[in-house]
């Protein structure tokens, strides 16, 4: 398998950290995207969207979007879980996956955040503001169903999608200076997570 990959990209984040725990090495192939490399003719016949991460198979066939690649990785190699074989709890692990998937990441976005200081002439604060409003947005929802449902990890007791998803969040929430205090729950999955190697050794500083 080939992984077209970029350290800072959260989505690829979740990617290596589901790699990493199920044991796969896919072959990397860096697609730096502050050079616009996503956008280049090669990496789009790759992943149409022009998007980190795509995921190509060992058949040739090509993945975009980060939670496909982990439901796909989910069969290809079962253990661990990432995706819980009850529907309802597999539900909750969407709710919280898809909140961040949906609702945080797709407007702050690099290509949001660039657009916003090219079209709109918003300054740098201005554009790290909107940033920390929609991961606190998020956050807050995300600390709501925490509350209902964590066990130690988002979903319940075990490690699945959902916390895959928290850890670049919070990655980003620390590097735009969000402030935490008000979801505790939060951080202490994410320091949860940051006990297993196999999530520290996709880290992008890693």
């Amino acid at each position: 398998m080939k992984l077209y990959d970029f350290p800072r990209s959260s989505a690829s984040y979740r990617v290596r950290i589901a790699c990493n725990l199920k044991g796969l090495e896919p072959e990397r192939i860096f697609i730096n995207f502050r050079e616009n490399a996503q956008r280049s003719g090669a990496y789009l016949a790759v992943n149409p969207a022009g998007l980190l991460p795509a995921l190509v198979t060992e058949t040739g066939e090509s993945l975009g979007q980060s939670l496909a690649i982990l439901r796909y990785l989910d069969h290809l190699a079962p253990e661990p879980a990432l995706f819980p074989s009850d529907p309802m709890a597999e539900a909750r692990v969407l709710e919280s996956c898809l909140t961040i998937a949906c609702d945080i990441h797709p407007l702050n976005n690099l290509r949001v955040l660039q657009h916003l200081k090219g079209e709109y002439g918003l300054d740098q604060a201005a554009v790290d503001d909107w940033y920390r409003h929609w991961v606190r947005t998020g956050f807050i929802t995300l600390e709501a169903l925490a509350g209902r449902y964590a066990e130690g990890y988002c979903a319940g007791d075990e490690l699945s999608a959902a916390d895959i998803c928290l850890v670049p969040q919070m990655f980003n929430a620390r590097r735009f200076d969000v402030p935490l205090d008000d979801f505790p729950t939060l951080v202490a999955i994410d320091a949860r997570m940051q006990e297993i190697e196999a999530v520290r050794a996709a880290a992008p500083e890693a």
